[in-house]
């Protein structure tokens, strides 16, 4: 348990130097292996190379990007289209199946999948997901509901109250208490003692569940001001599971690099993805101190067909266009979903089997691999 990891971690320290680093670090897996492997799955939704290459061009530091050294590949196909979407390539991650554009939770005939969240759930793991956008949008719902086409909003909403997720964070309120069918799903999970919060992000109790649904669609972008949220509310997640001391599965999705794809939006697309780039500092931190621990780091497809090239100037005194060497510019193919391979980041125990180039739902089956390994 944690406990007893952190007890001889620290006699390791009174004790003094024992050899090498290399030494340490293996030591520490060893005793880590004998709790259960925790897993941290981040989904920059609509993030391609091409938007990883973005933070290192605009960013005022070296990305953390560049602190992973195990990097993929996955193909981002759907069983109808070549070109997918959201639900289907984060239902491809969460089940290890692919299945139609538009489904959630359920395979190609529309028979629901256990995801890899309820999987873990019923062997006594934590369980986490945090979005940018509504906690019912596409991605977040792929890991814990099963209906036949992503806009079932209020059906997702409901099936979030069965699950019993111990963190969640999003927006998505009117999917609660605004409903067709007249239900207030805020007093459902008041009734299973939750810890409920609608309109920040409140010191979570250990004790109890927790809920935070901050608006009534999604969160802002980060150019409408939107703040810390994400790296916040990832960071919180990670101190409440830790106070409960069991392994924990949890989804993070930096939901708005992909509409910056969609509205060919340079400013905002950088934007998200730097604020991508800041949490995934907060999670590598995490990891770094807690070695069992898998964290990968991926993107069901990318969005905008966006390319990193040379930026032109207009010469006032001539009229003609003029490169400018020191600078580049954001371009865009498409306003849509590009056939992209898409980059997997992964680090921390287990990192080795997320290399080479695979199809999406692989993903799912290596972390599995990685805590069959573990045991």
């Amino acid at each position: 348990m944690k406990i007893l990891y952190r007890m001889v971690i620290a006699a390791m320290a009174v004790l003094g130097p024992v050899g090498c680093s290399t030494k340490k670090e293996q030591e520490q897996k060893q005793v880590a292996s004998k709790e259960p492997l925790s897993i941290i799955f981040m989904i920059g939704d609509g993030m391609g190379v091409p938007q990883v290459s973005s933070a290192y061009y605009f960013g005022d530091s070296l990305p953390n990007f560049s602190r992973f050294k195990q990097i993929g590949f996955h193909q981002t196909s759907a069983t109808d289209y070549t070109i997918t979407d959201s639900a289907a390539g984060a239902t491809a991650f969460s089940t290890g199946e692919k299945t139609y554009k538009r489904a959630i939770g359920v395979s190609s005939d529309s028979l629901p999948r256990e995801t890899i969240l309820e999987q873990l759930q019923e062997q006594g793991y934590q369980t986490g997901l945090i979005s940018l956008t509504t906690i019912t949008h596409a991605t977040p719902a792929s890991f814990y509901a099963h209906v036949t086409d992503r806009d079932m909003h209020e059906e997702i909403a409901a099936q979030l109250i069965d699950v019993e997720v111990d963190f969640f964070a999003g927006g998505g309120k009117k999917f609660f208490n605004q409903r067709e069918d007249g239900k207030d799903l805020f007093a459902e999970l008041l009734s299973k003692n939750y810890h409920l919060d609608t309109l920040e992000l409140s010191k979570p109790e250990t004790g109890k569940k927790n809920a935070y649904v901050l608006a009534d669609e999604g969160i802002p972008s980060k150019i409408e001001g939107r703040g810390d949220y994400l790296s916040e509310a990832t960071k919180m997640a990670l101190d409440y599971f830790n106070r409960k001391e069991a392994p924990f599965f949890m989804m993070v999705e930096g939901s708005y690099i992909d509409w910056g794809g969609h509205a060919k939006d340079a400013e905002m697309m950088i934007s998200e993805v730097l604020d991508f780039d800041k949490t995934l500092g907060v999670v590598l931190d995490y990891v770094k101190a807690n070695p069992n621990t898998l964290l990968v780091v991926t993107a069901d497809h990318e969005t905008g067909g966006v390319s990193i090239g040379k930026h032109y100037q207009m010469d006032e005194s001539t009229g003609e266009k003029k490169e400018v060497p020191e600078k580049v510019s954001v371009y865009f193919n498409t306003d849509q979903h590009s056939g992209e391979l898409i980059p997997v980041f992964a680090n921390g125990q287990g990192a080795e089997n997320f290399q080479g180039i695979y199809e999406n739902n692989e993903i799912y089956h290596k972390m599995l691999k990685t805590l069959n390994q573990a045991k």
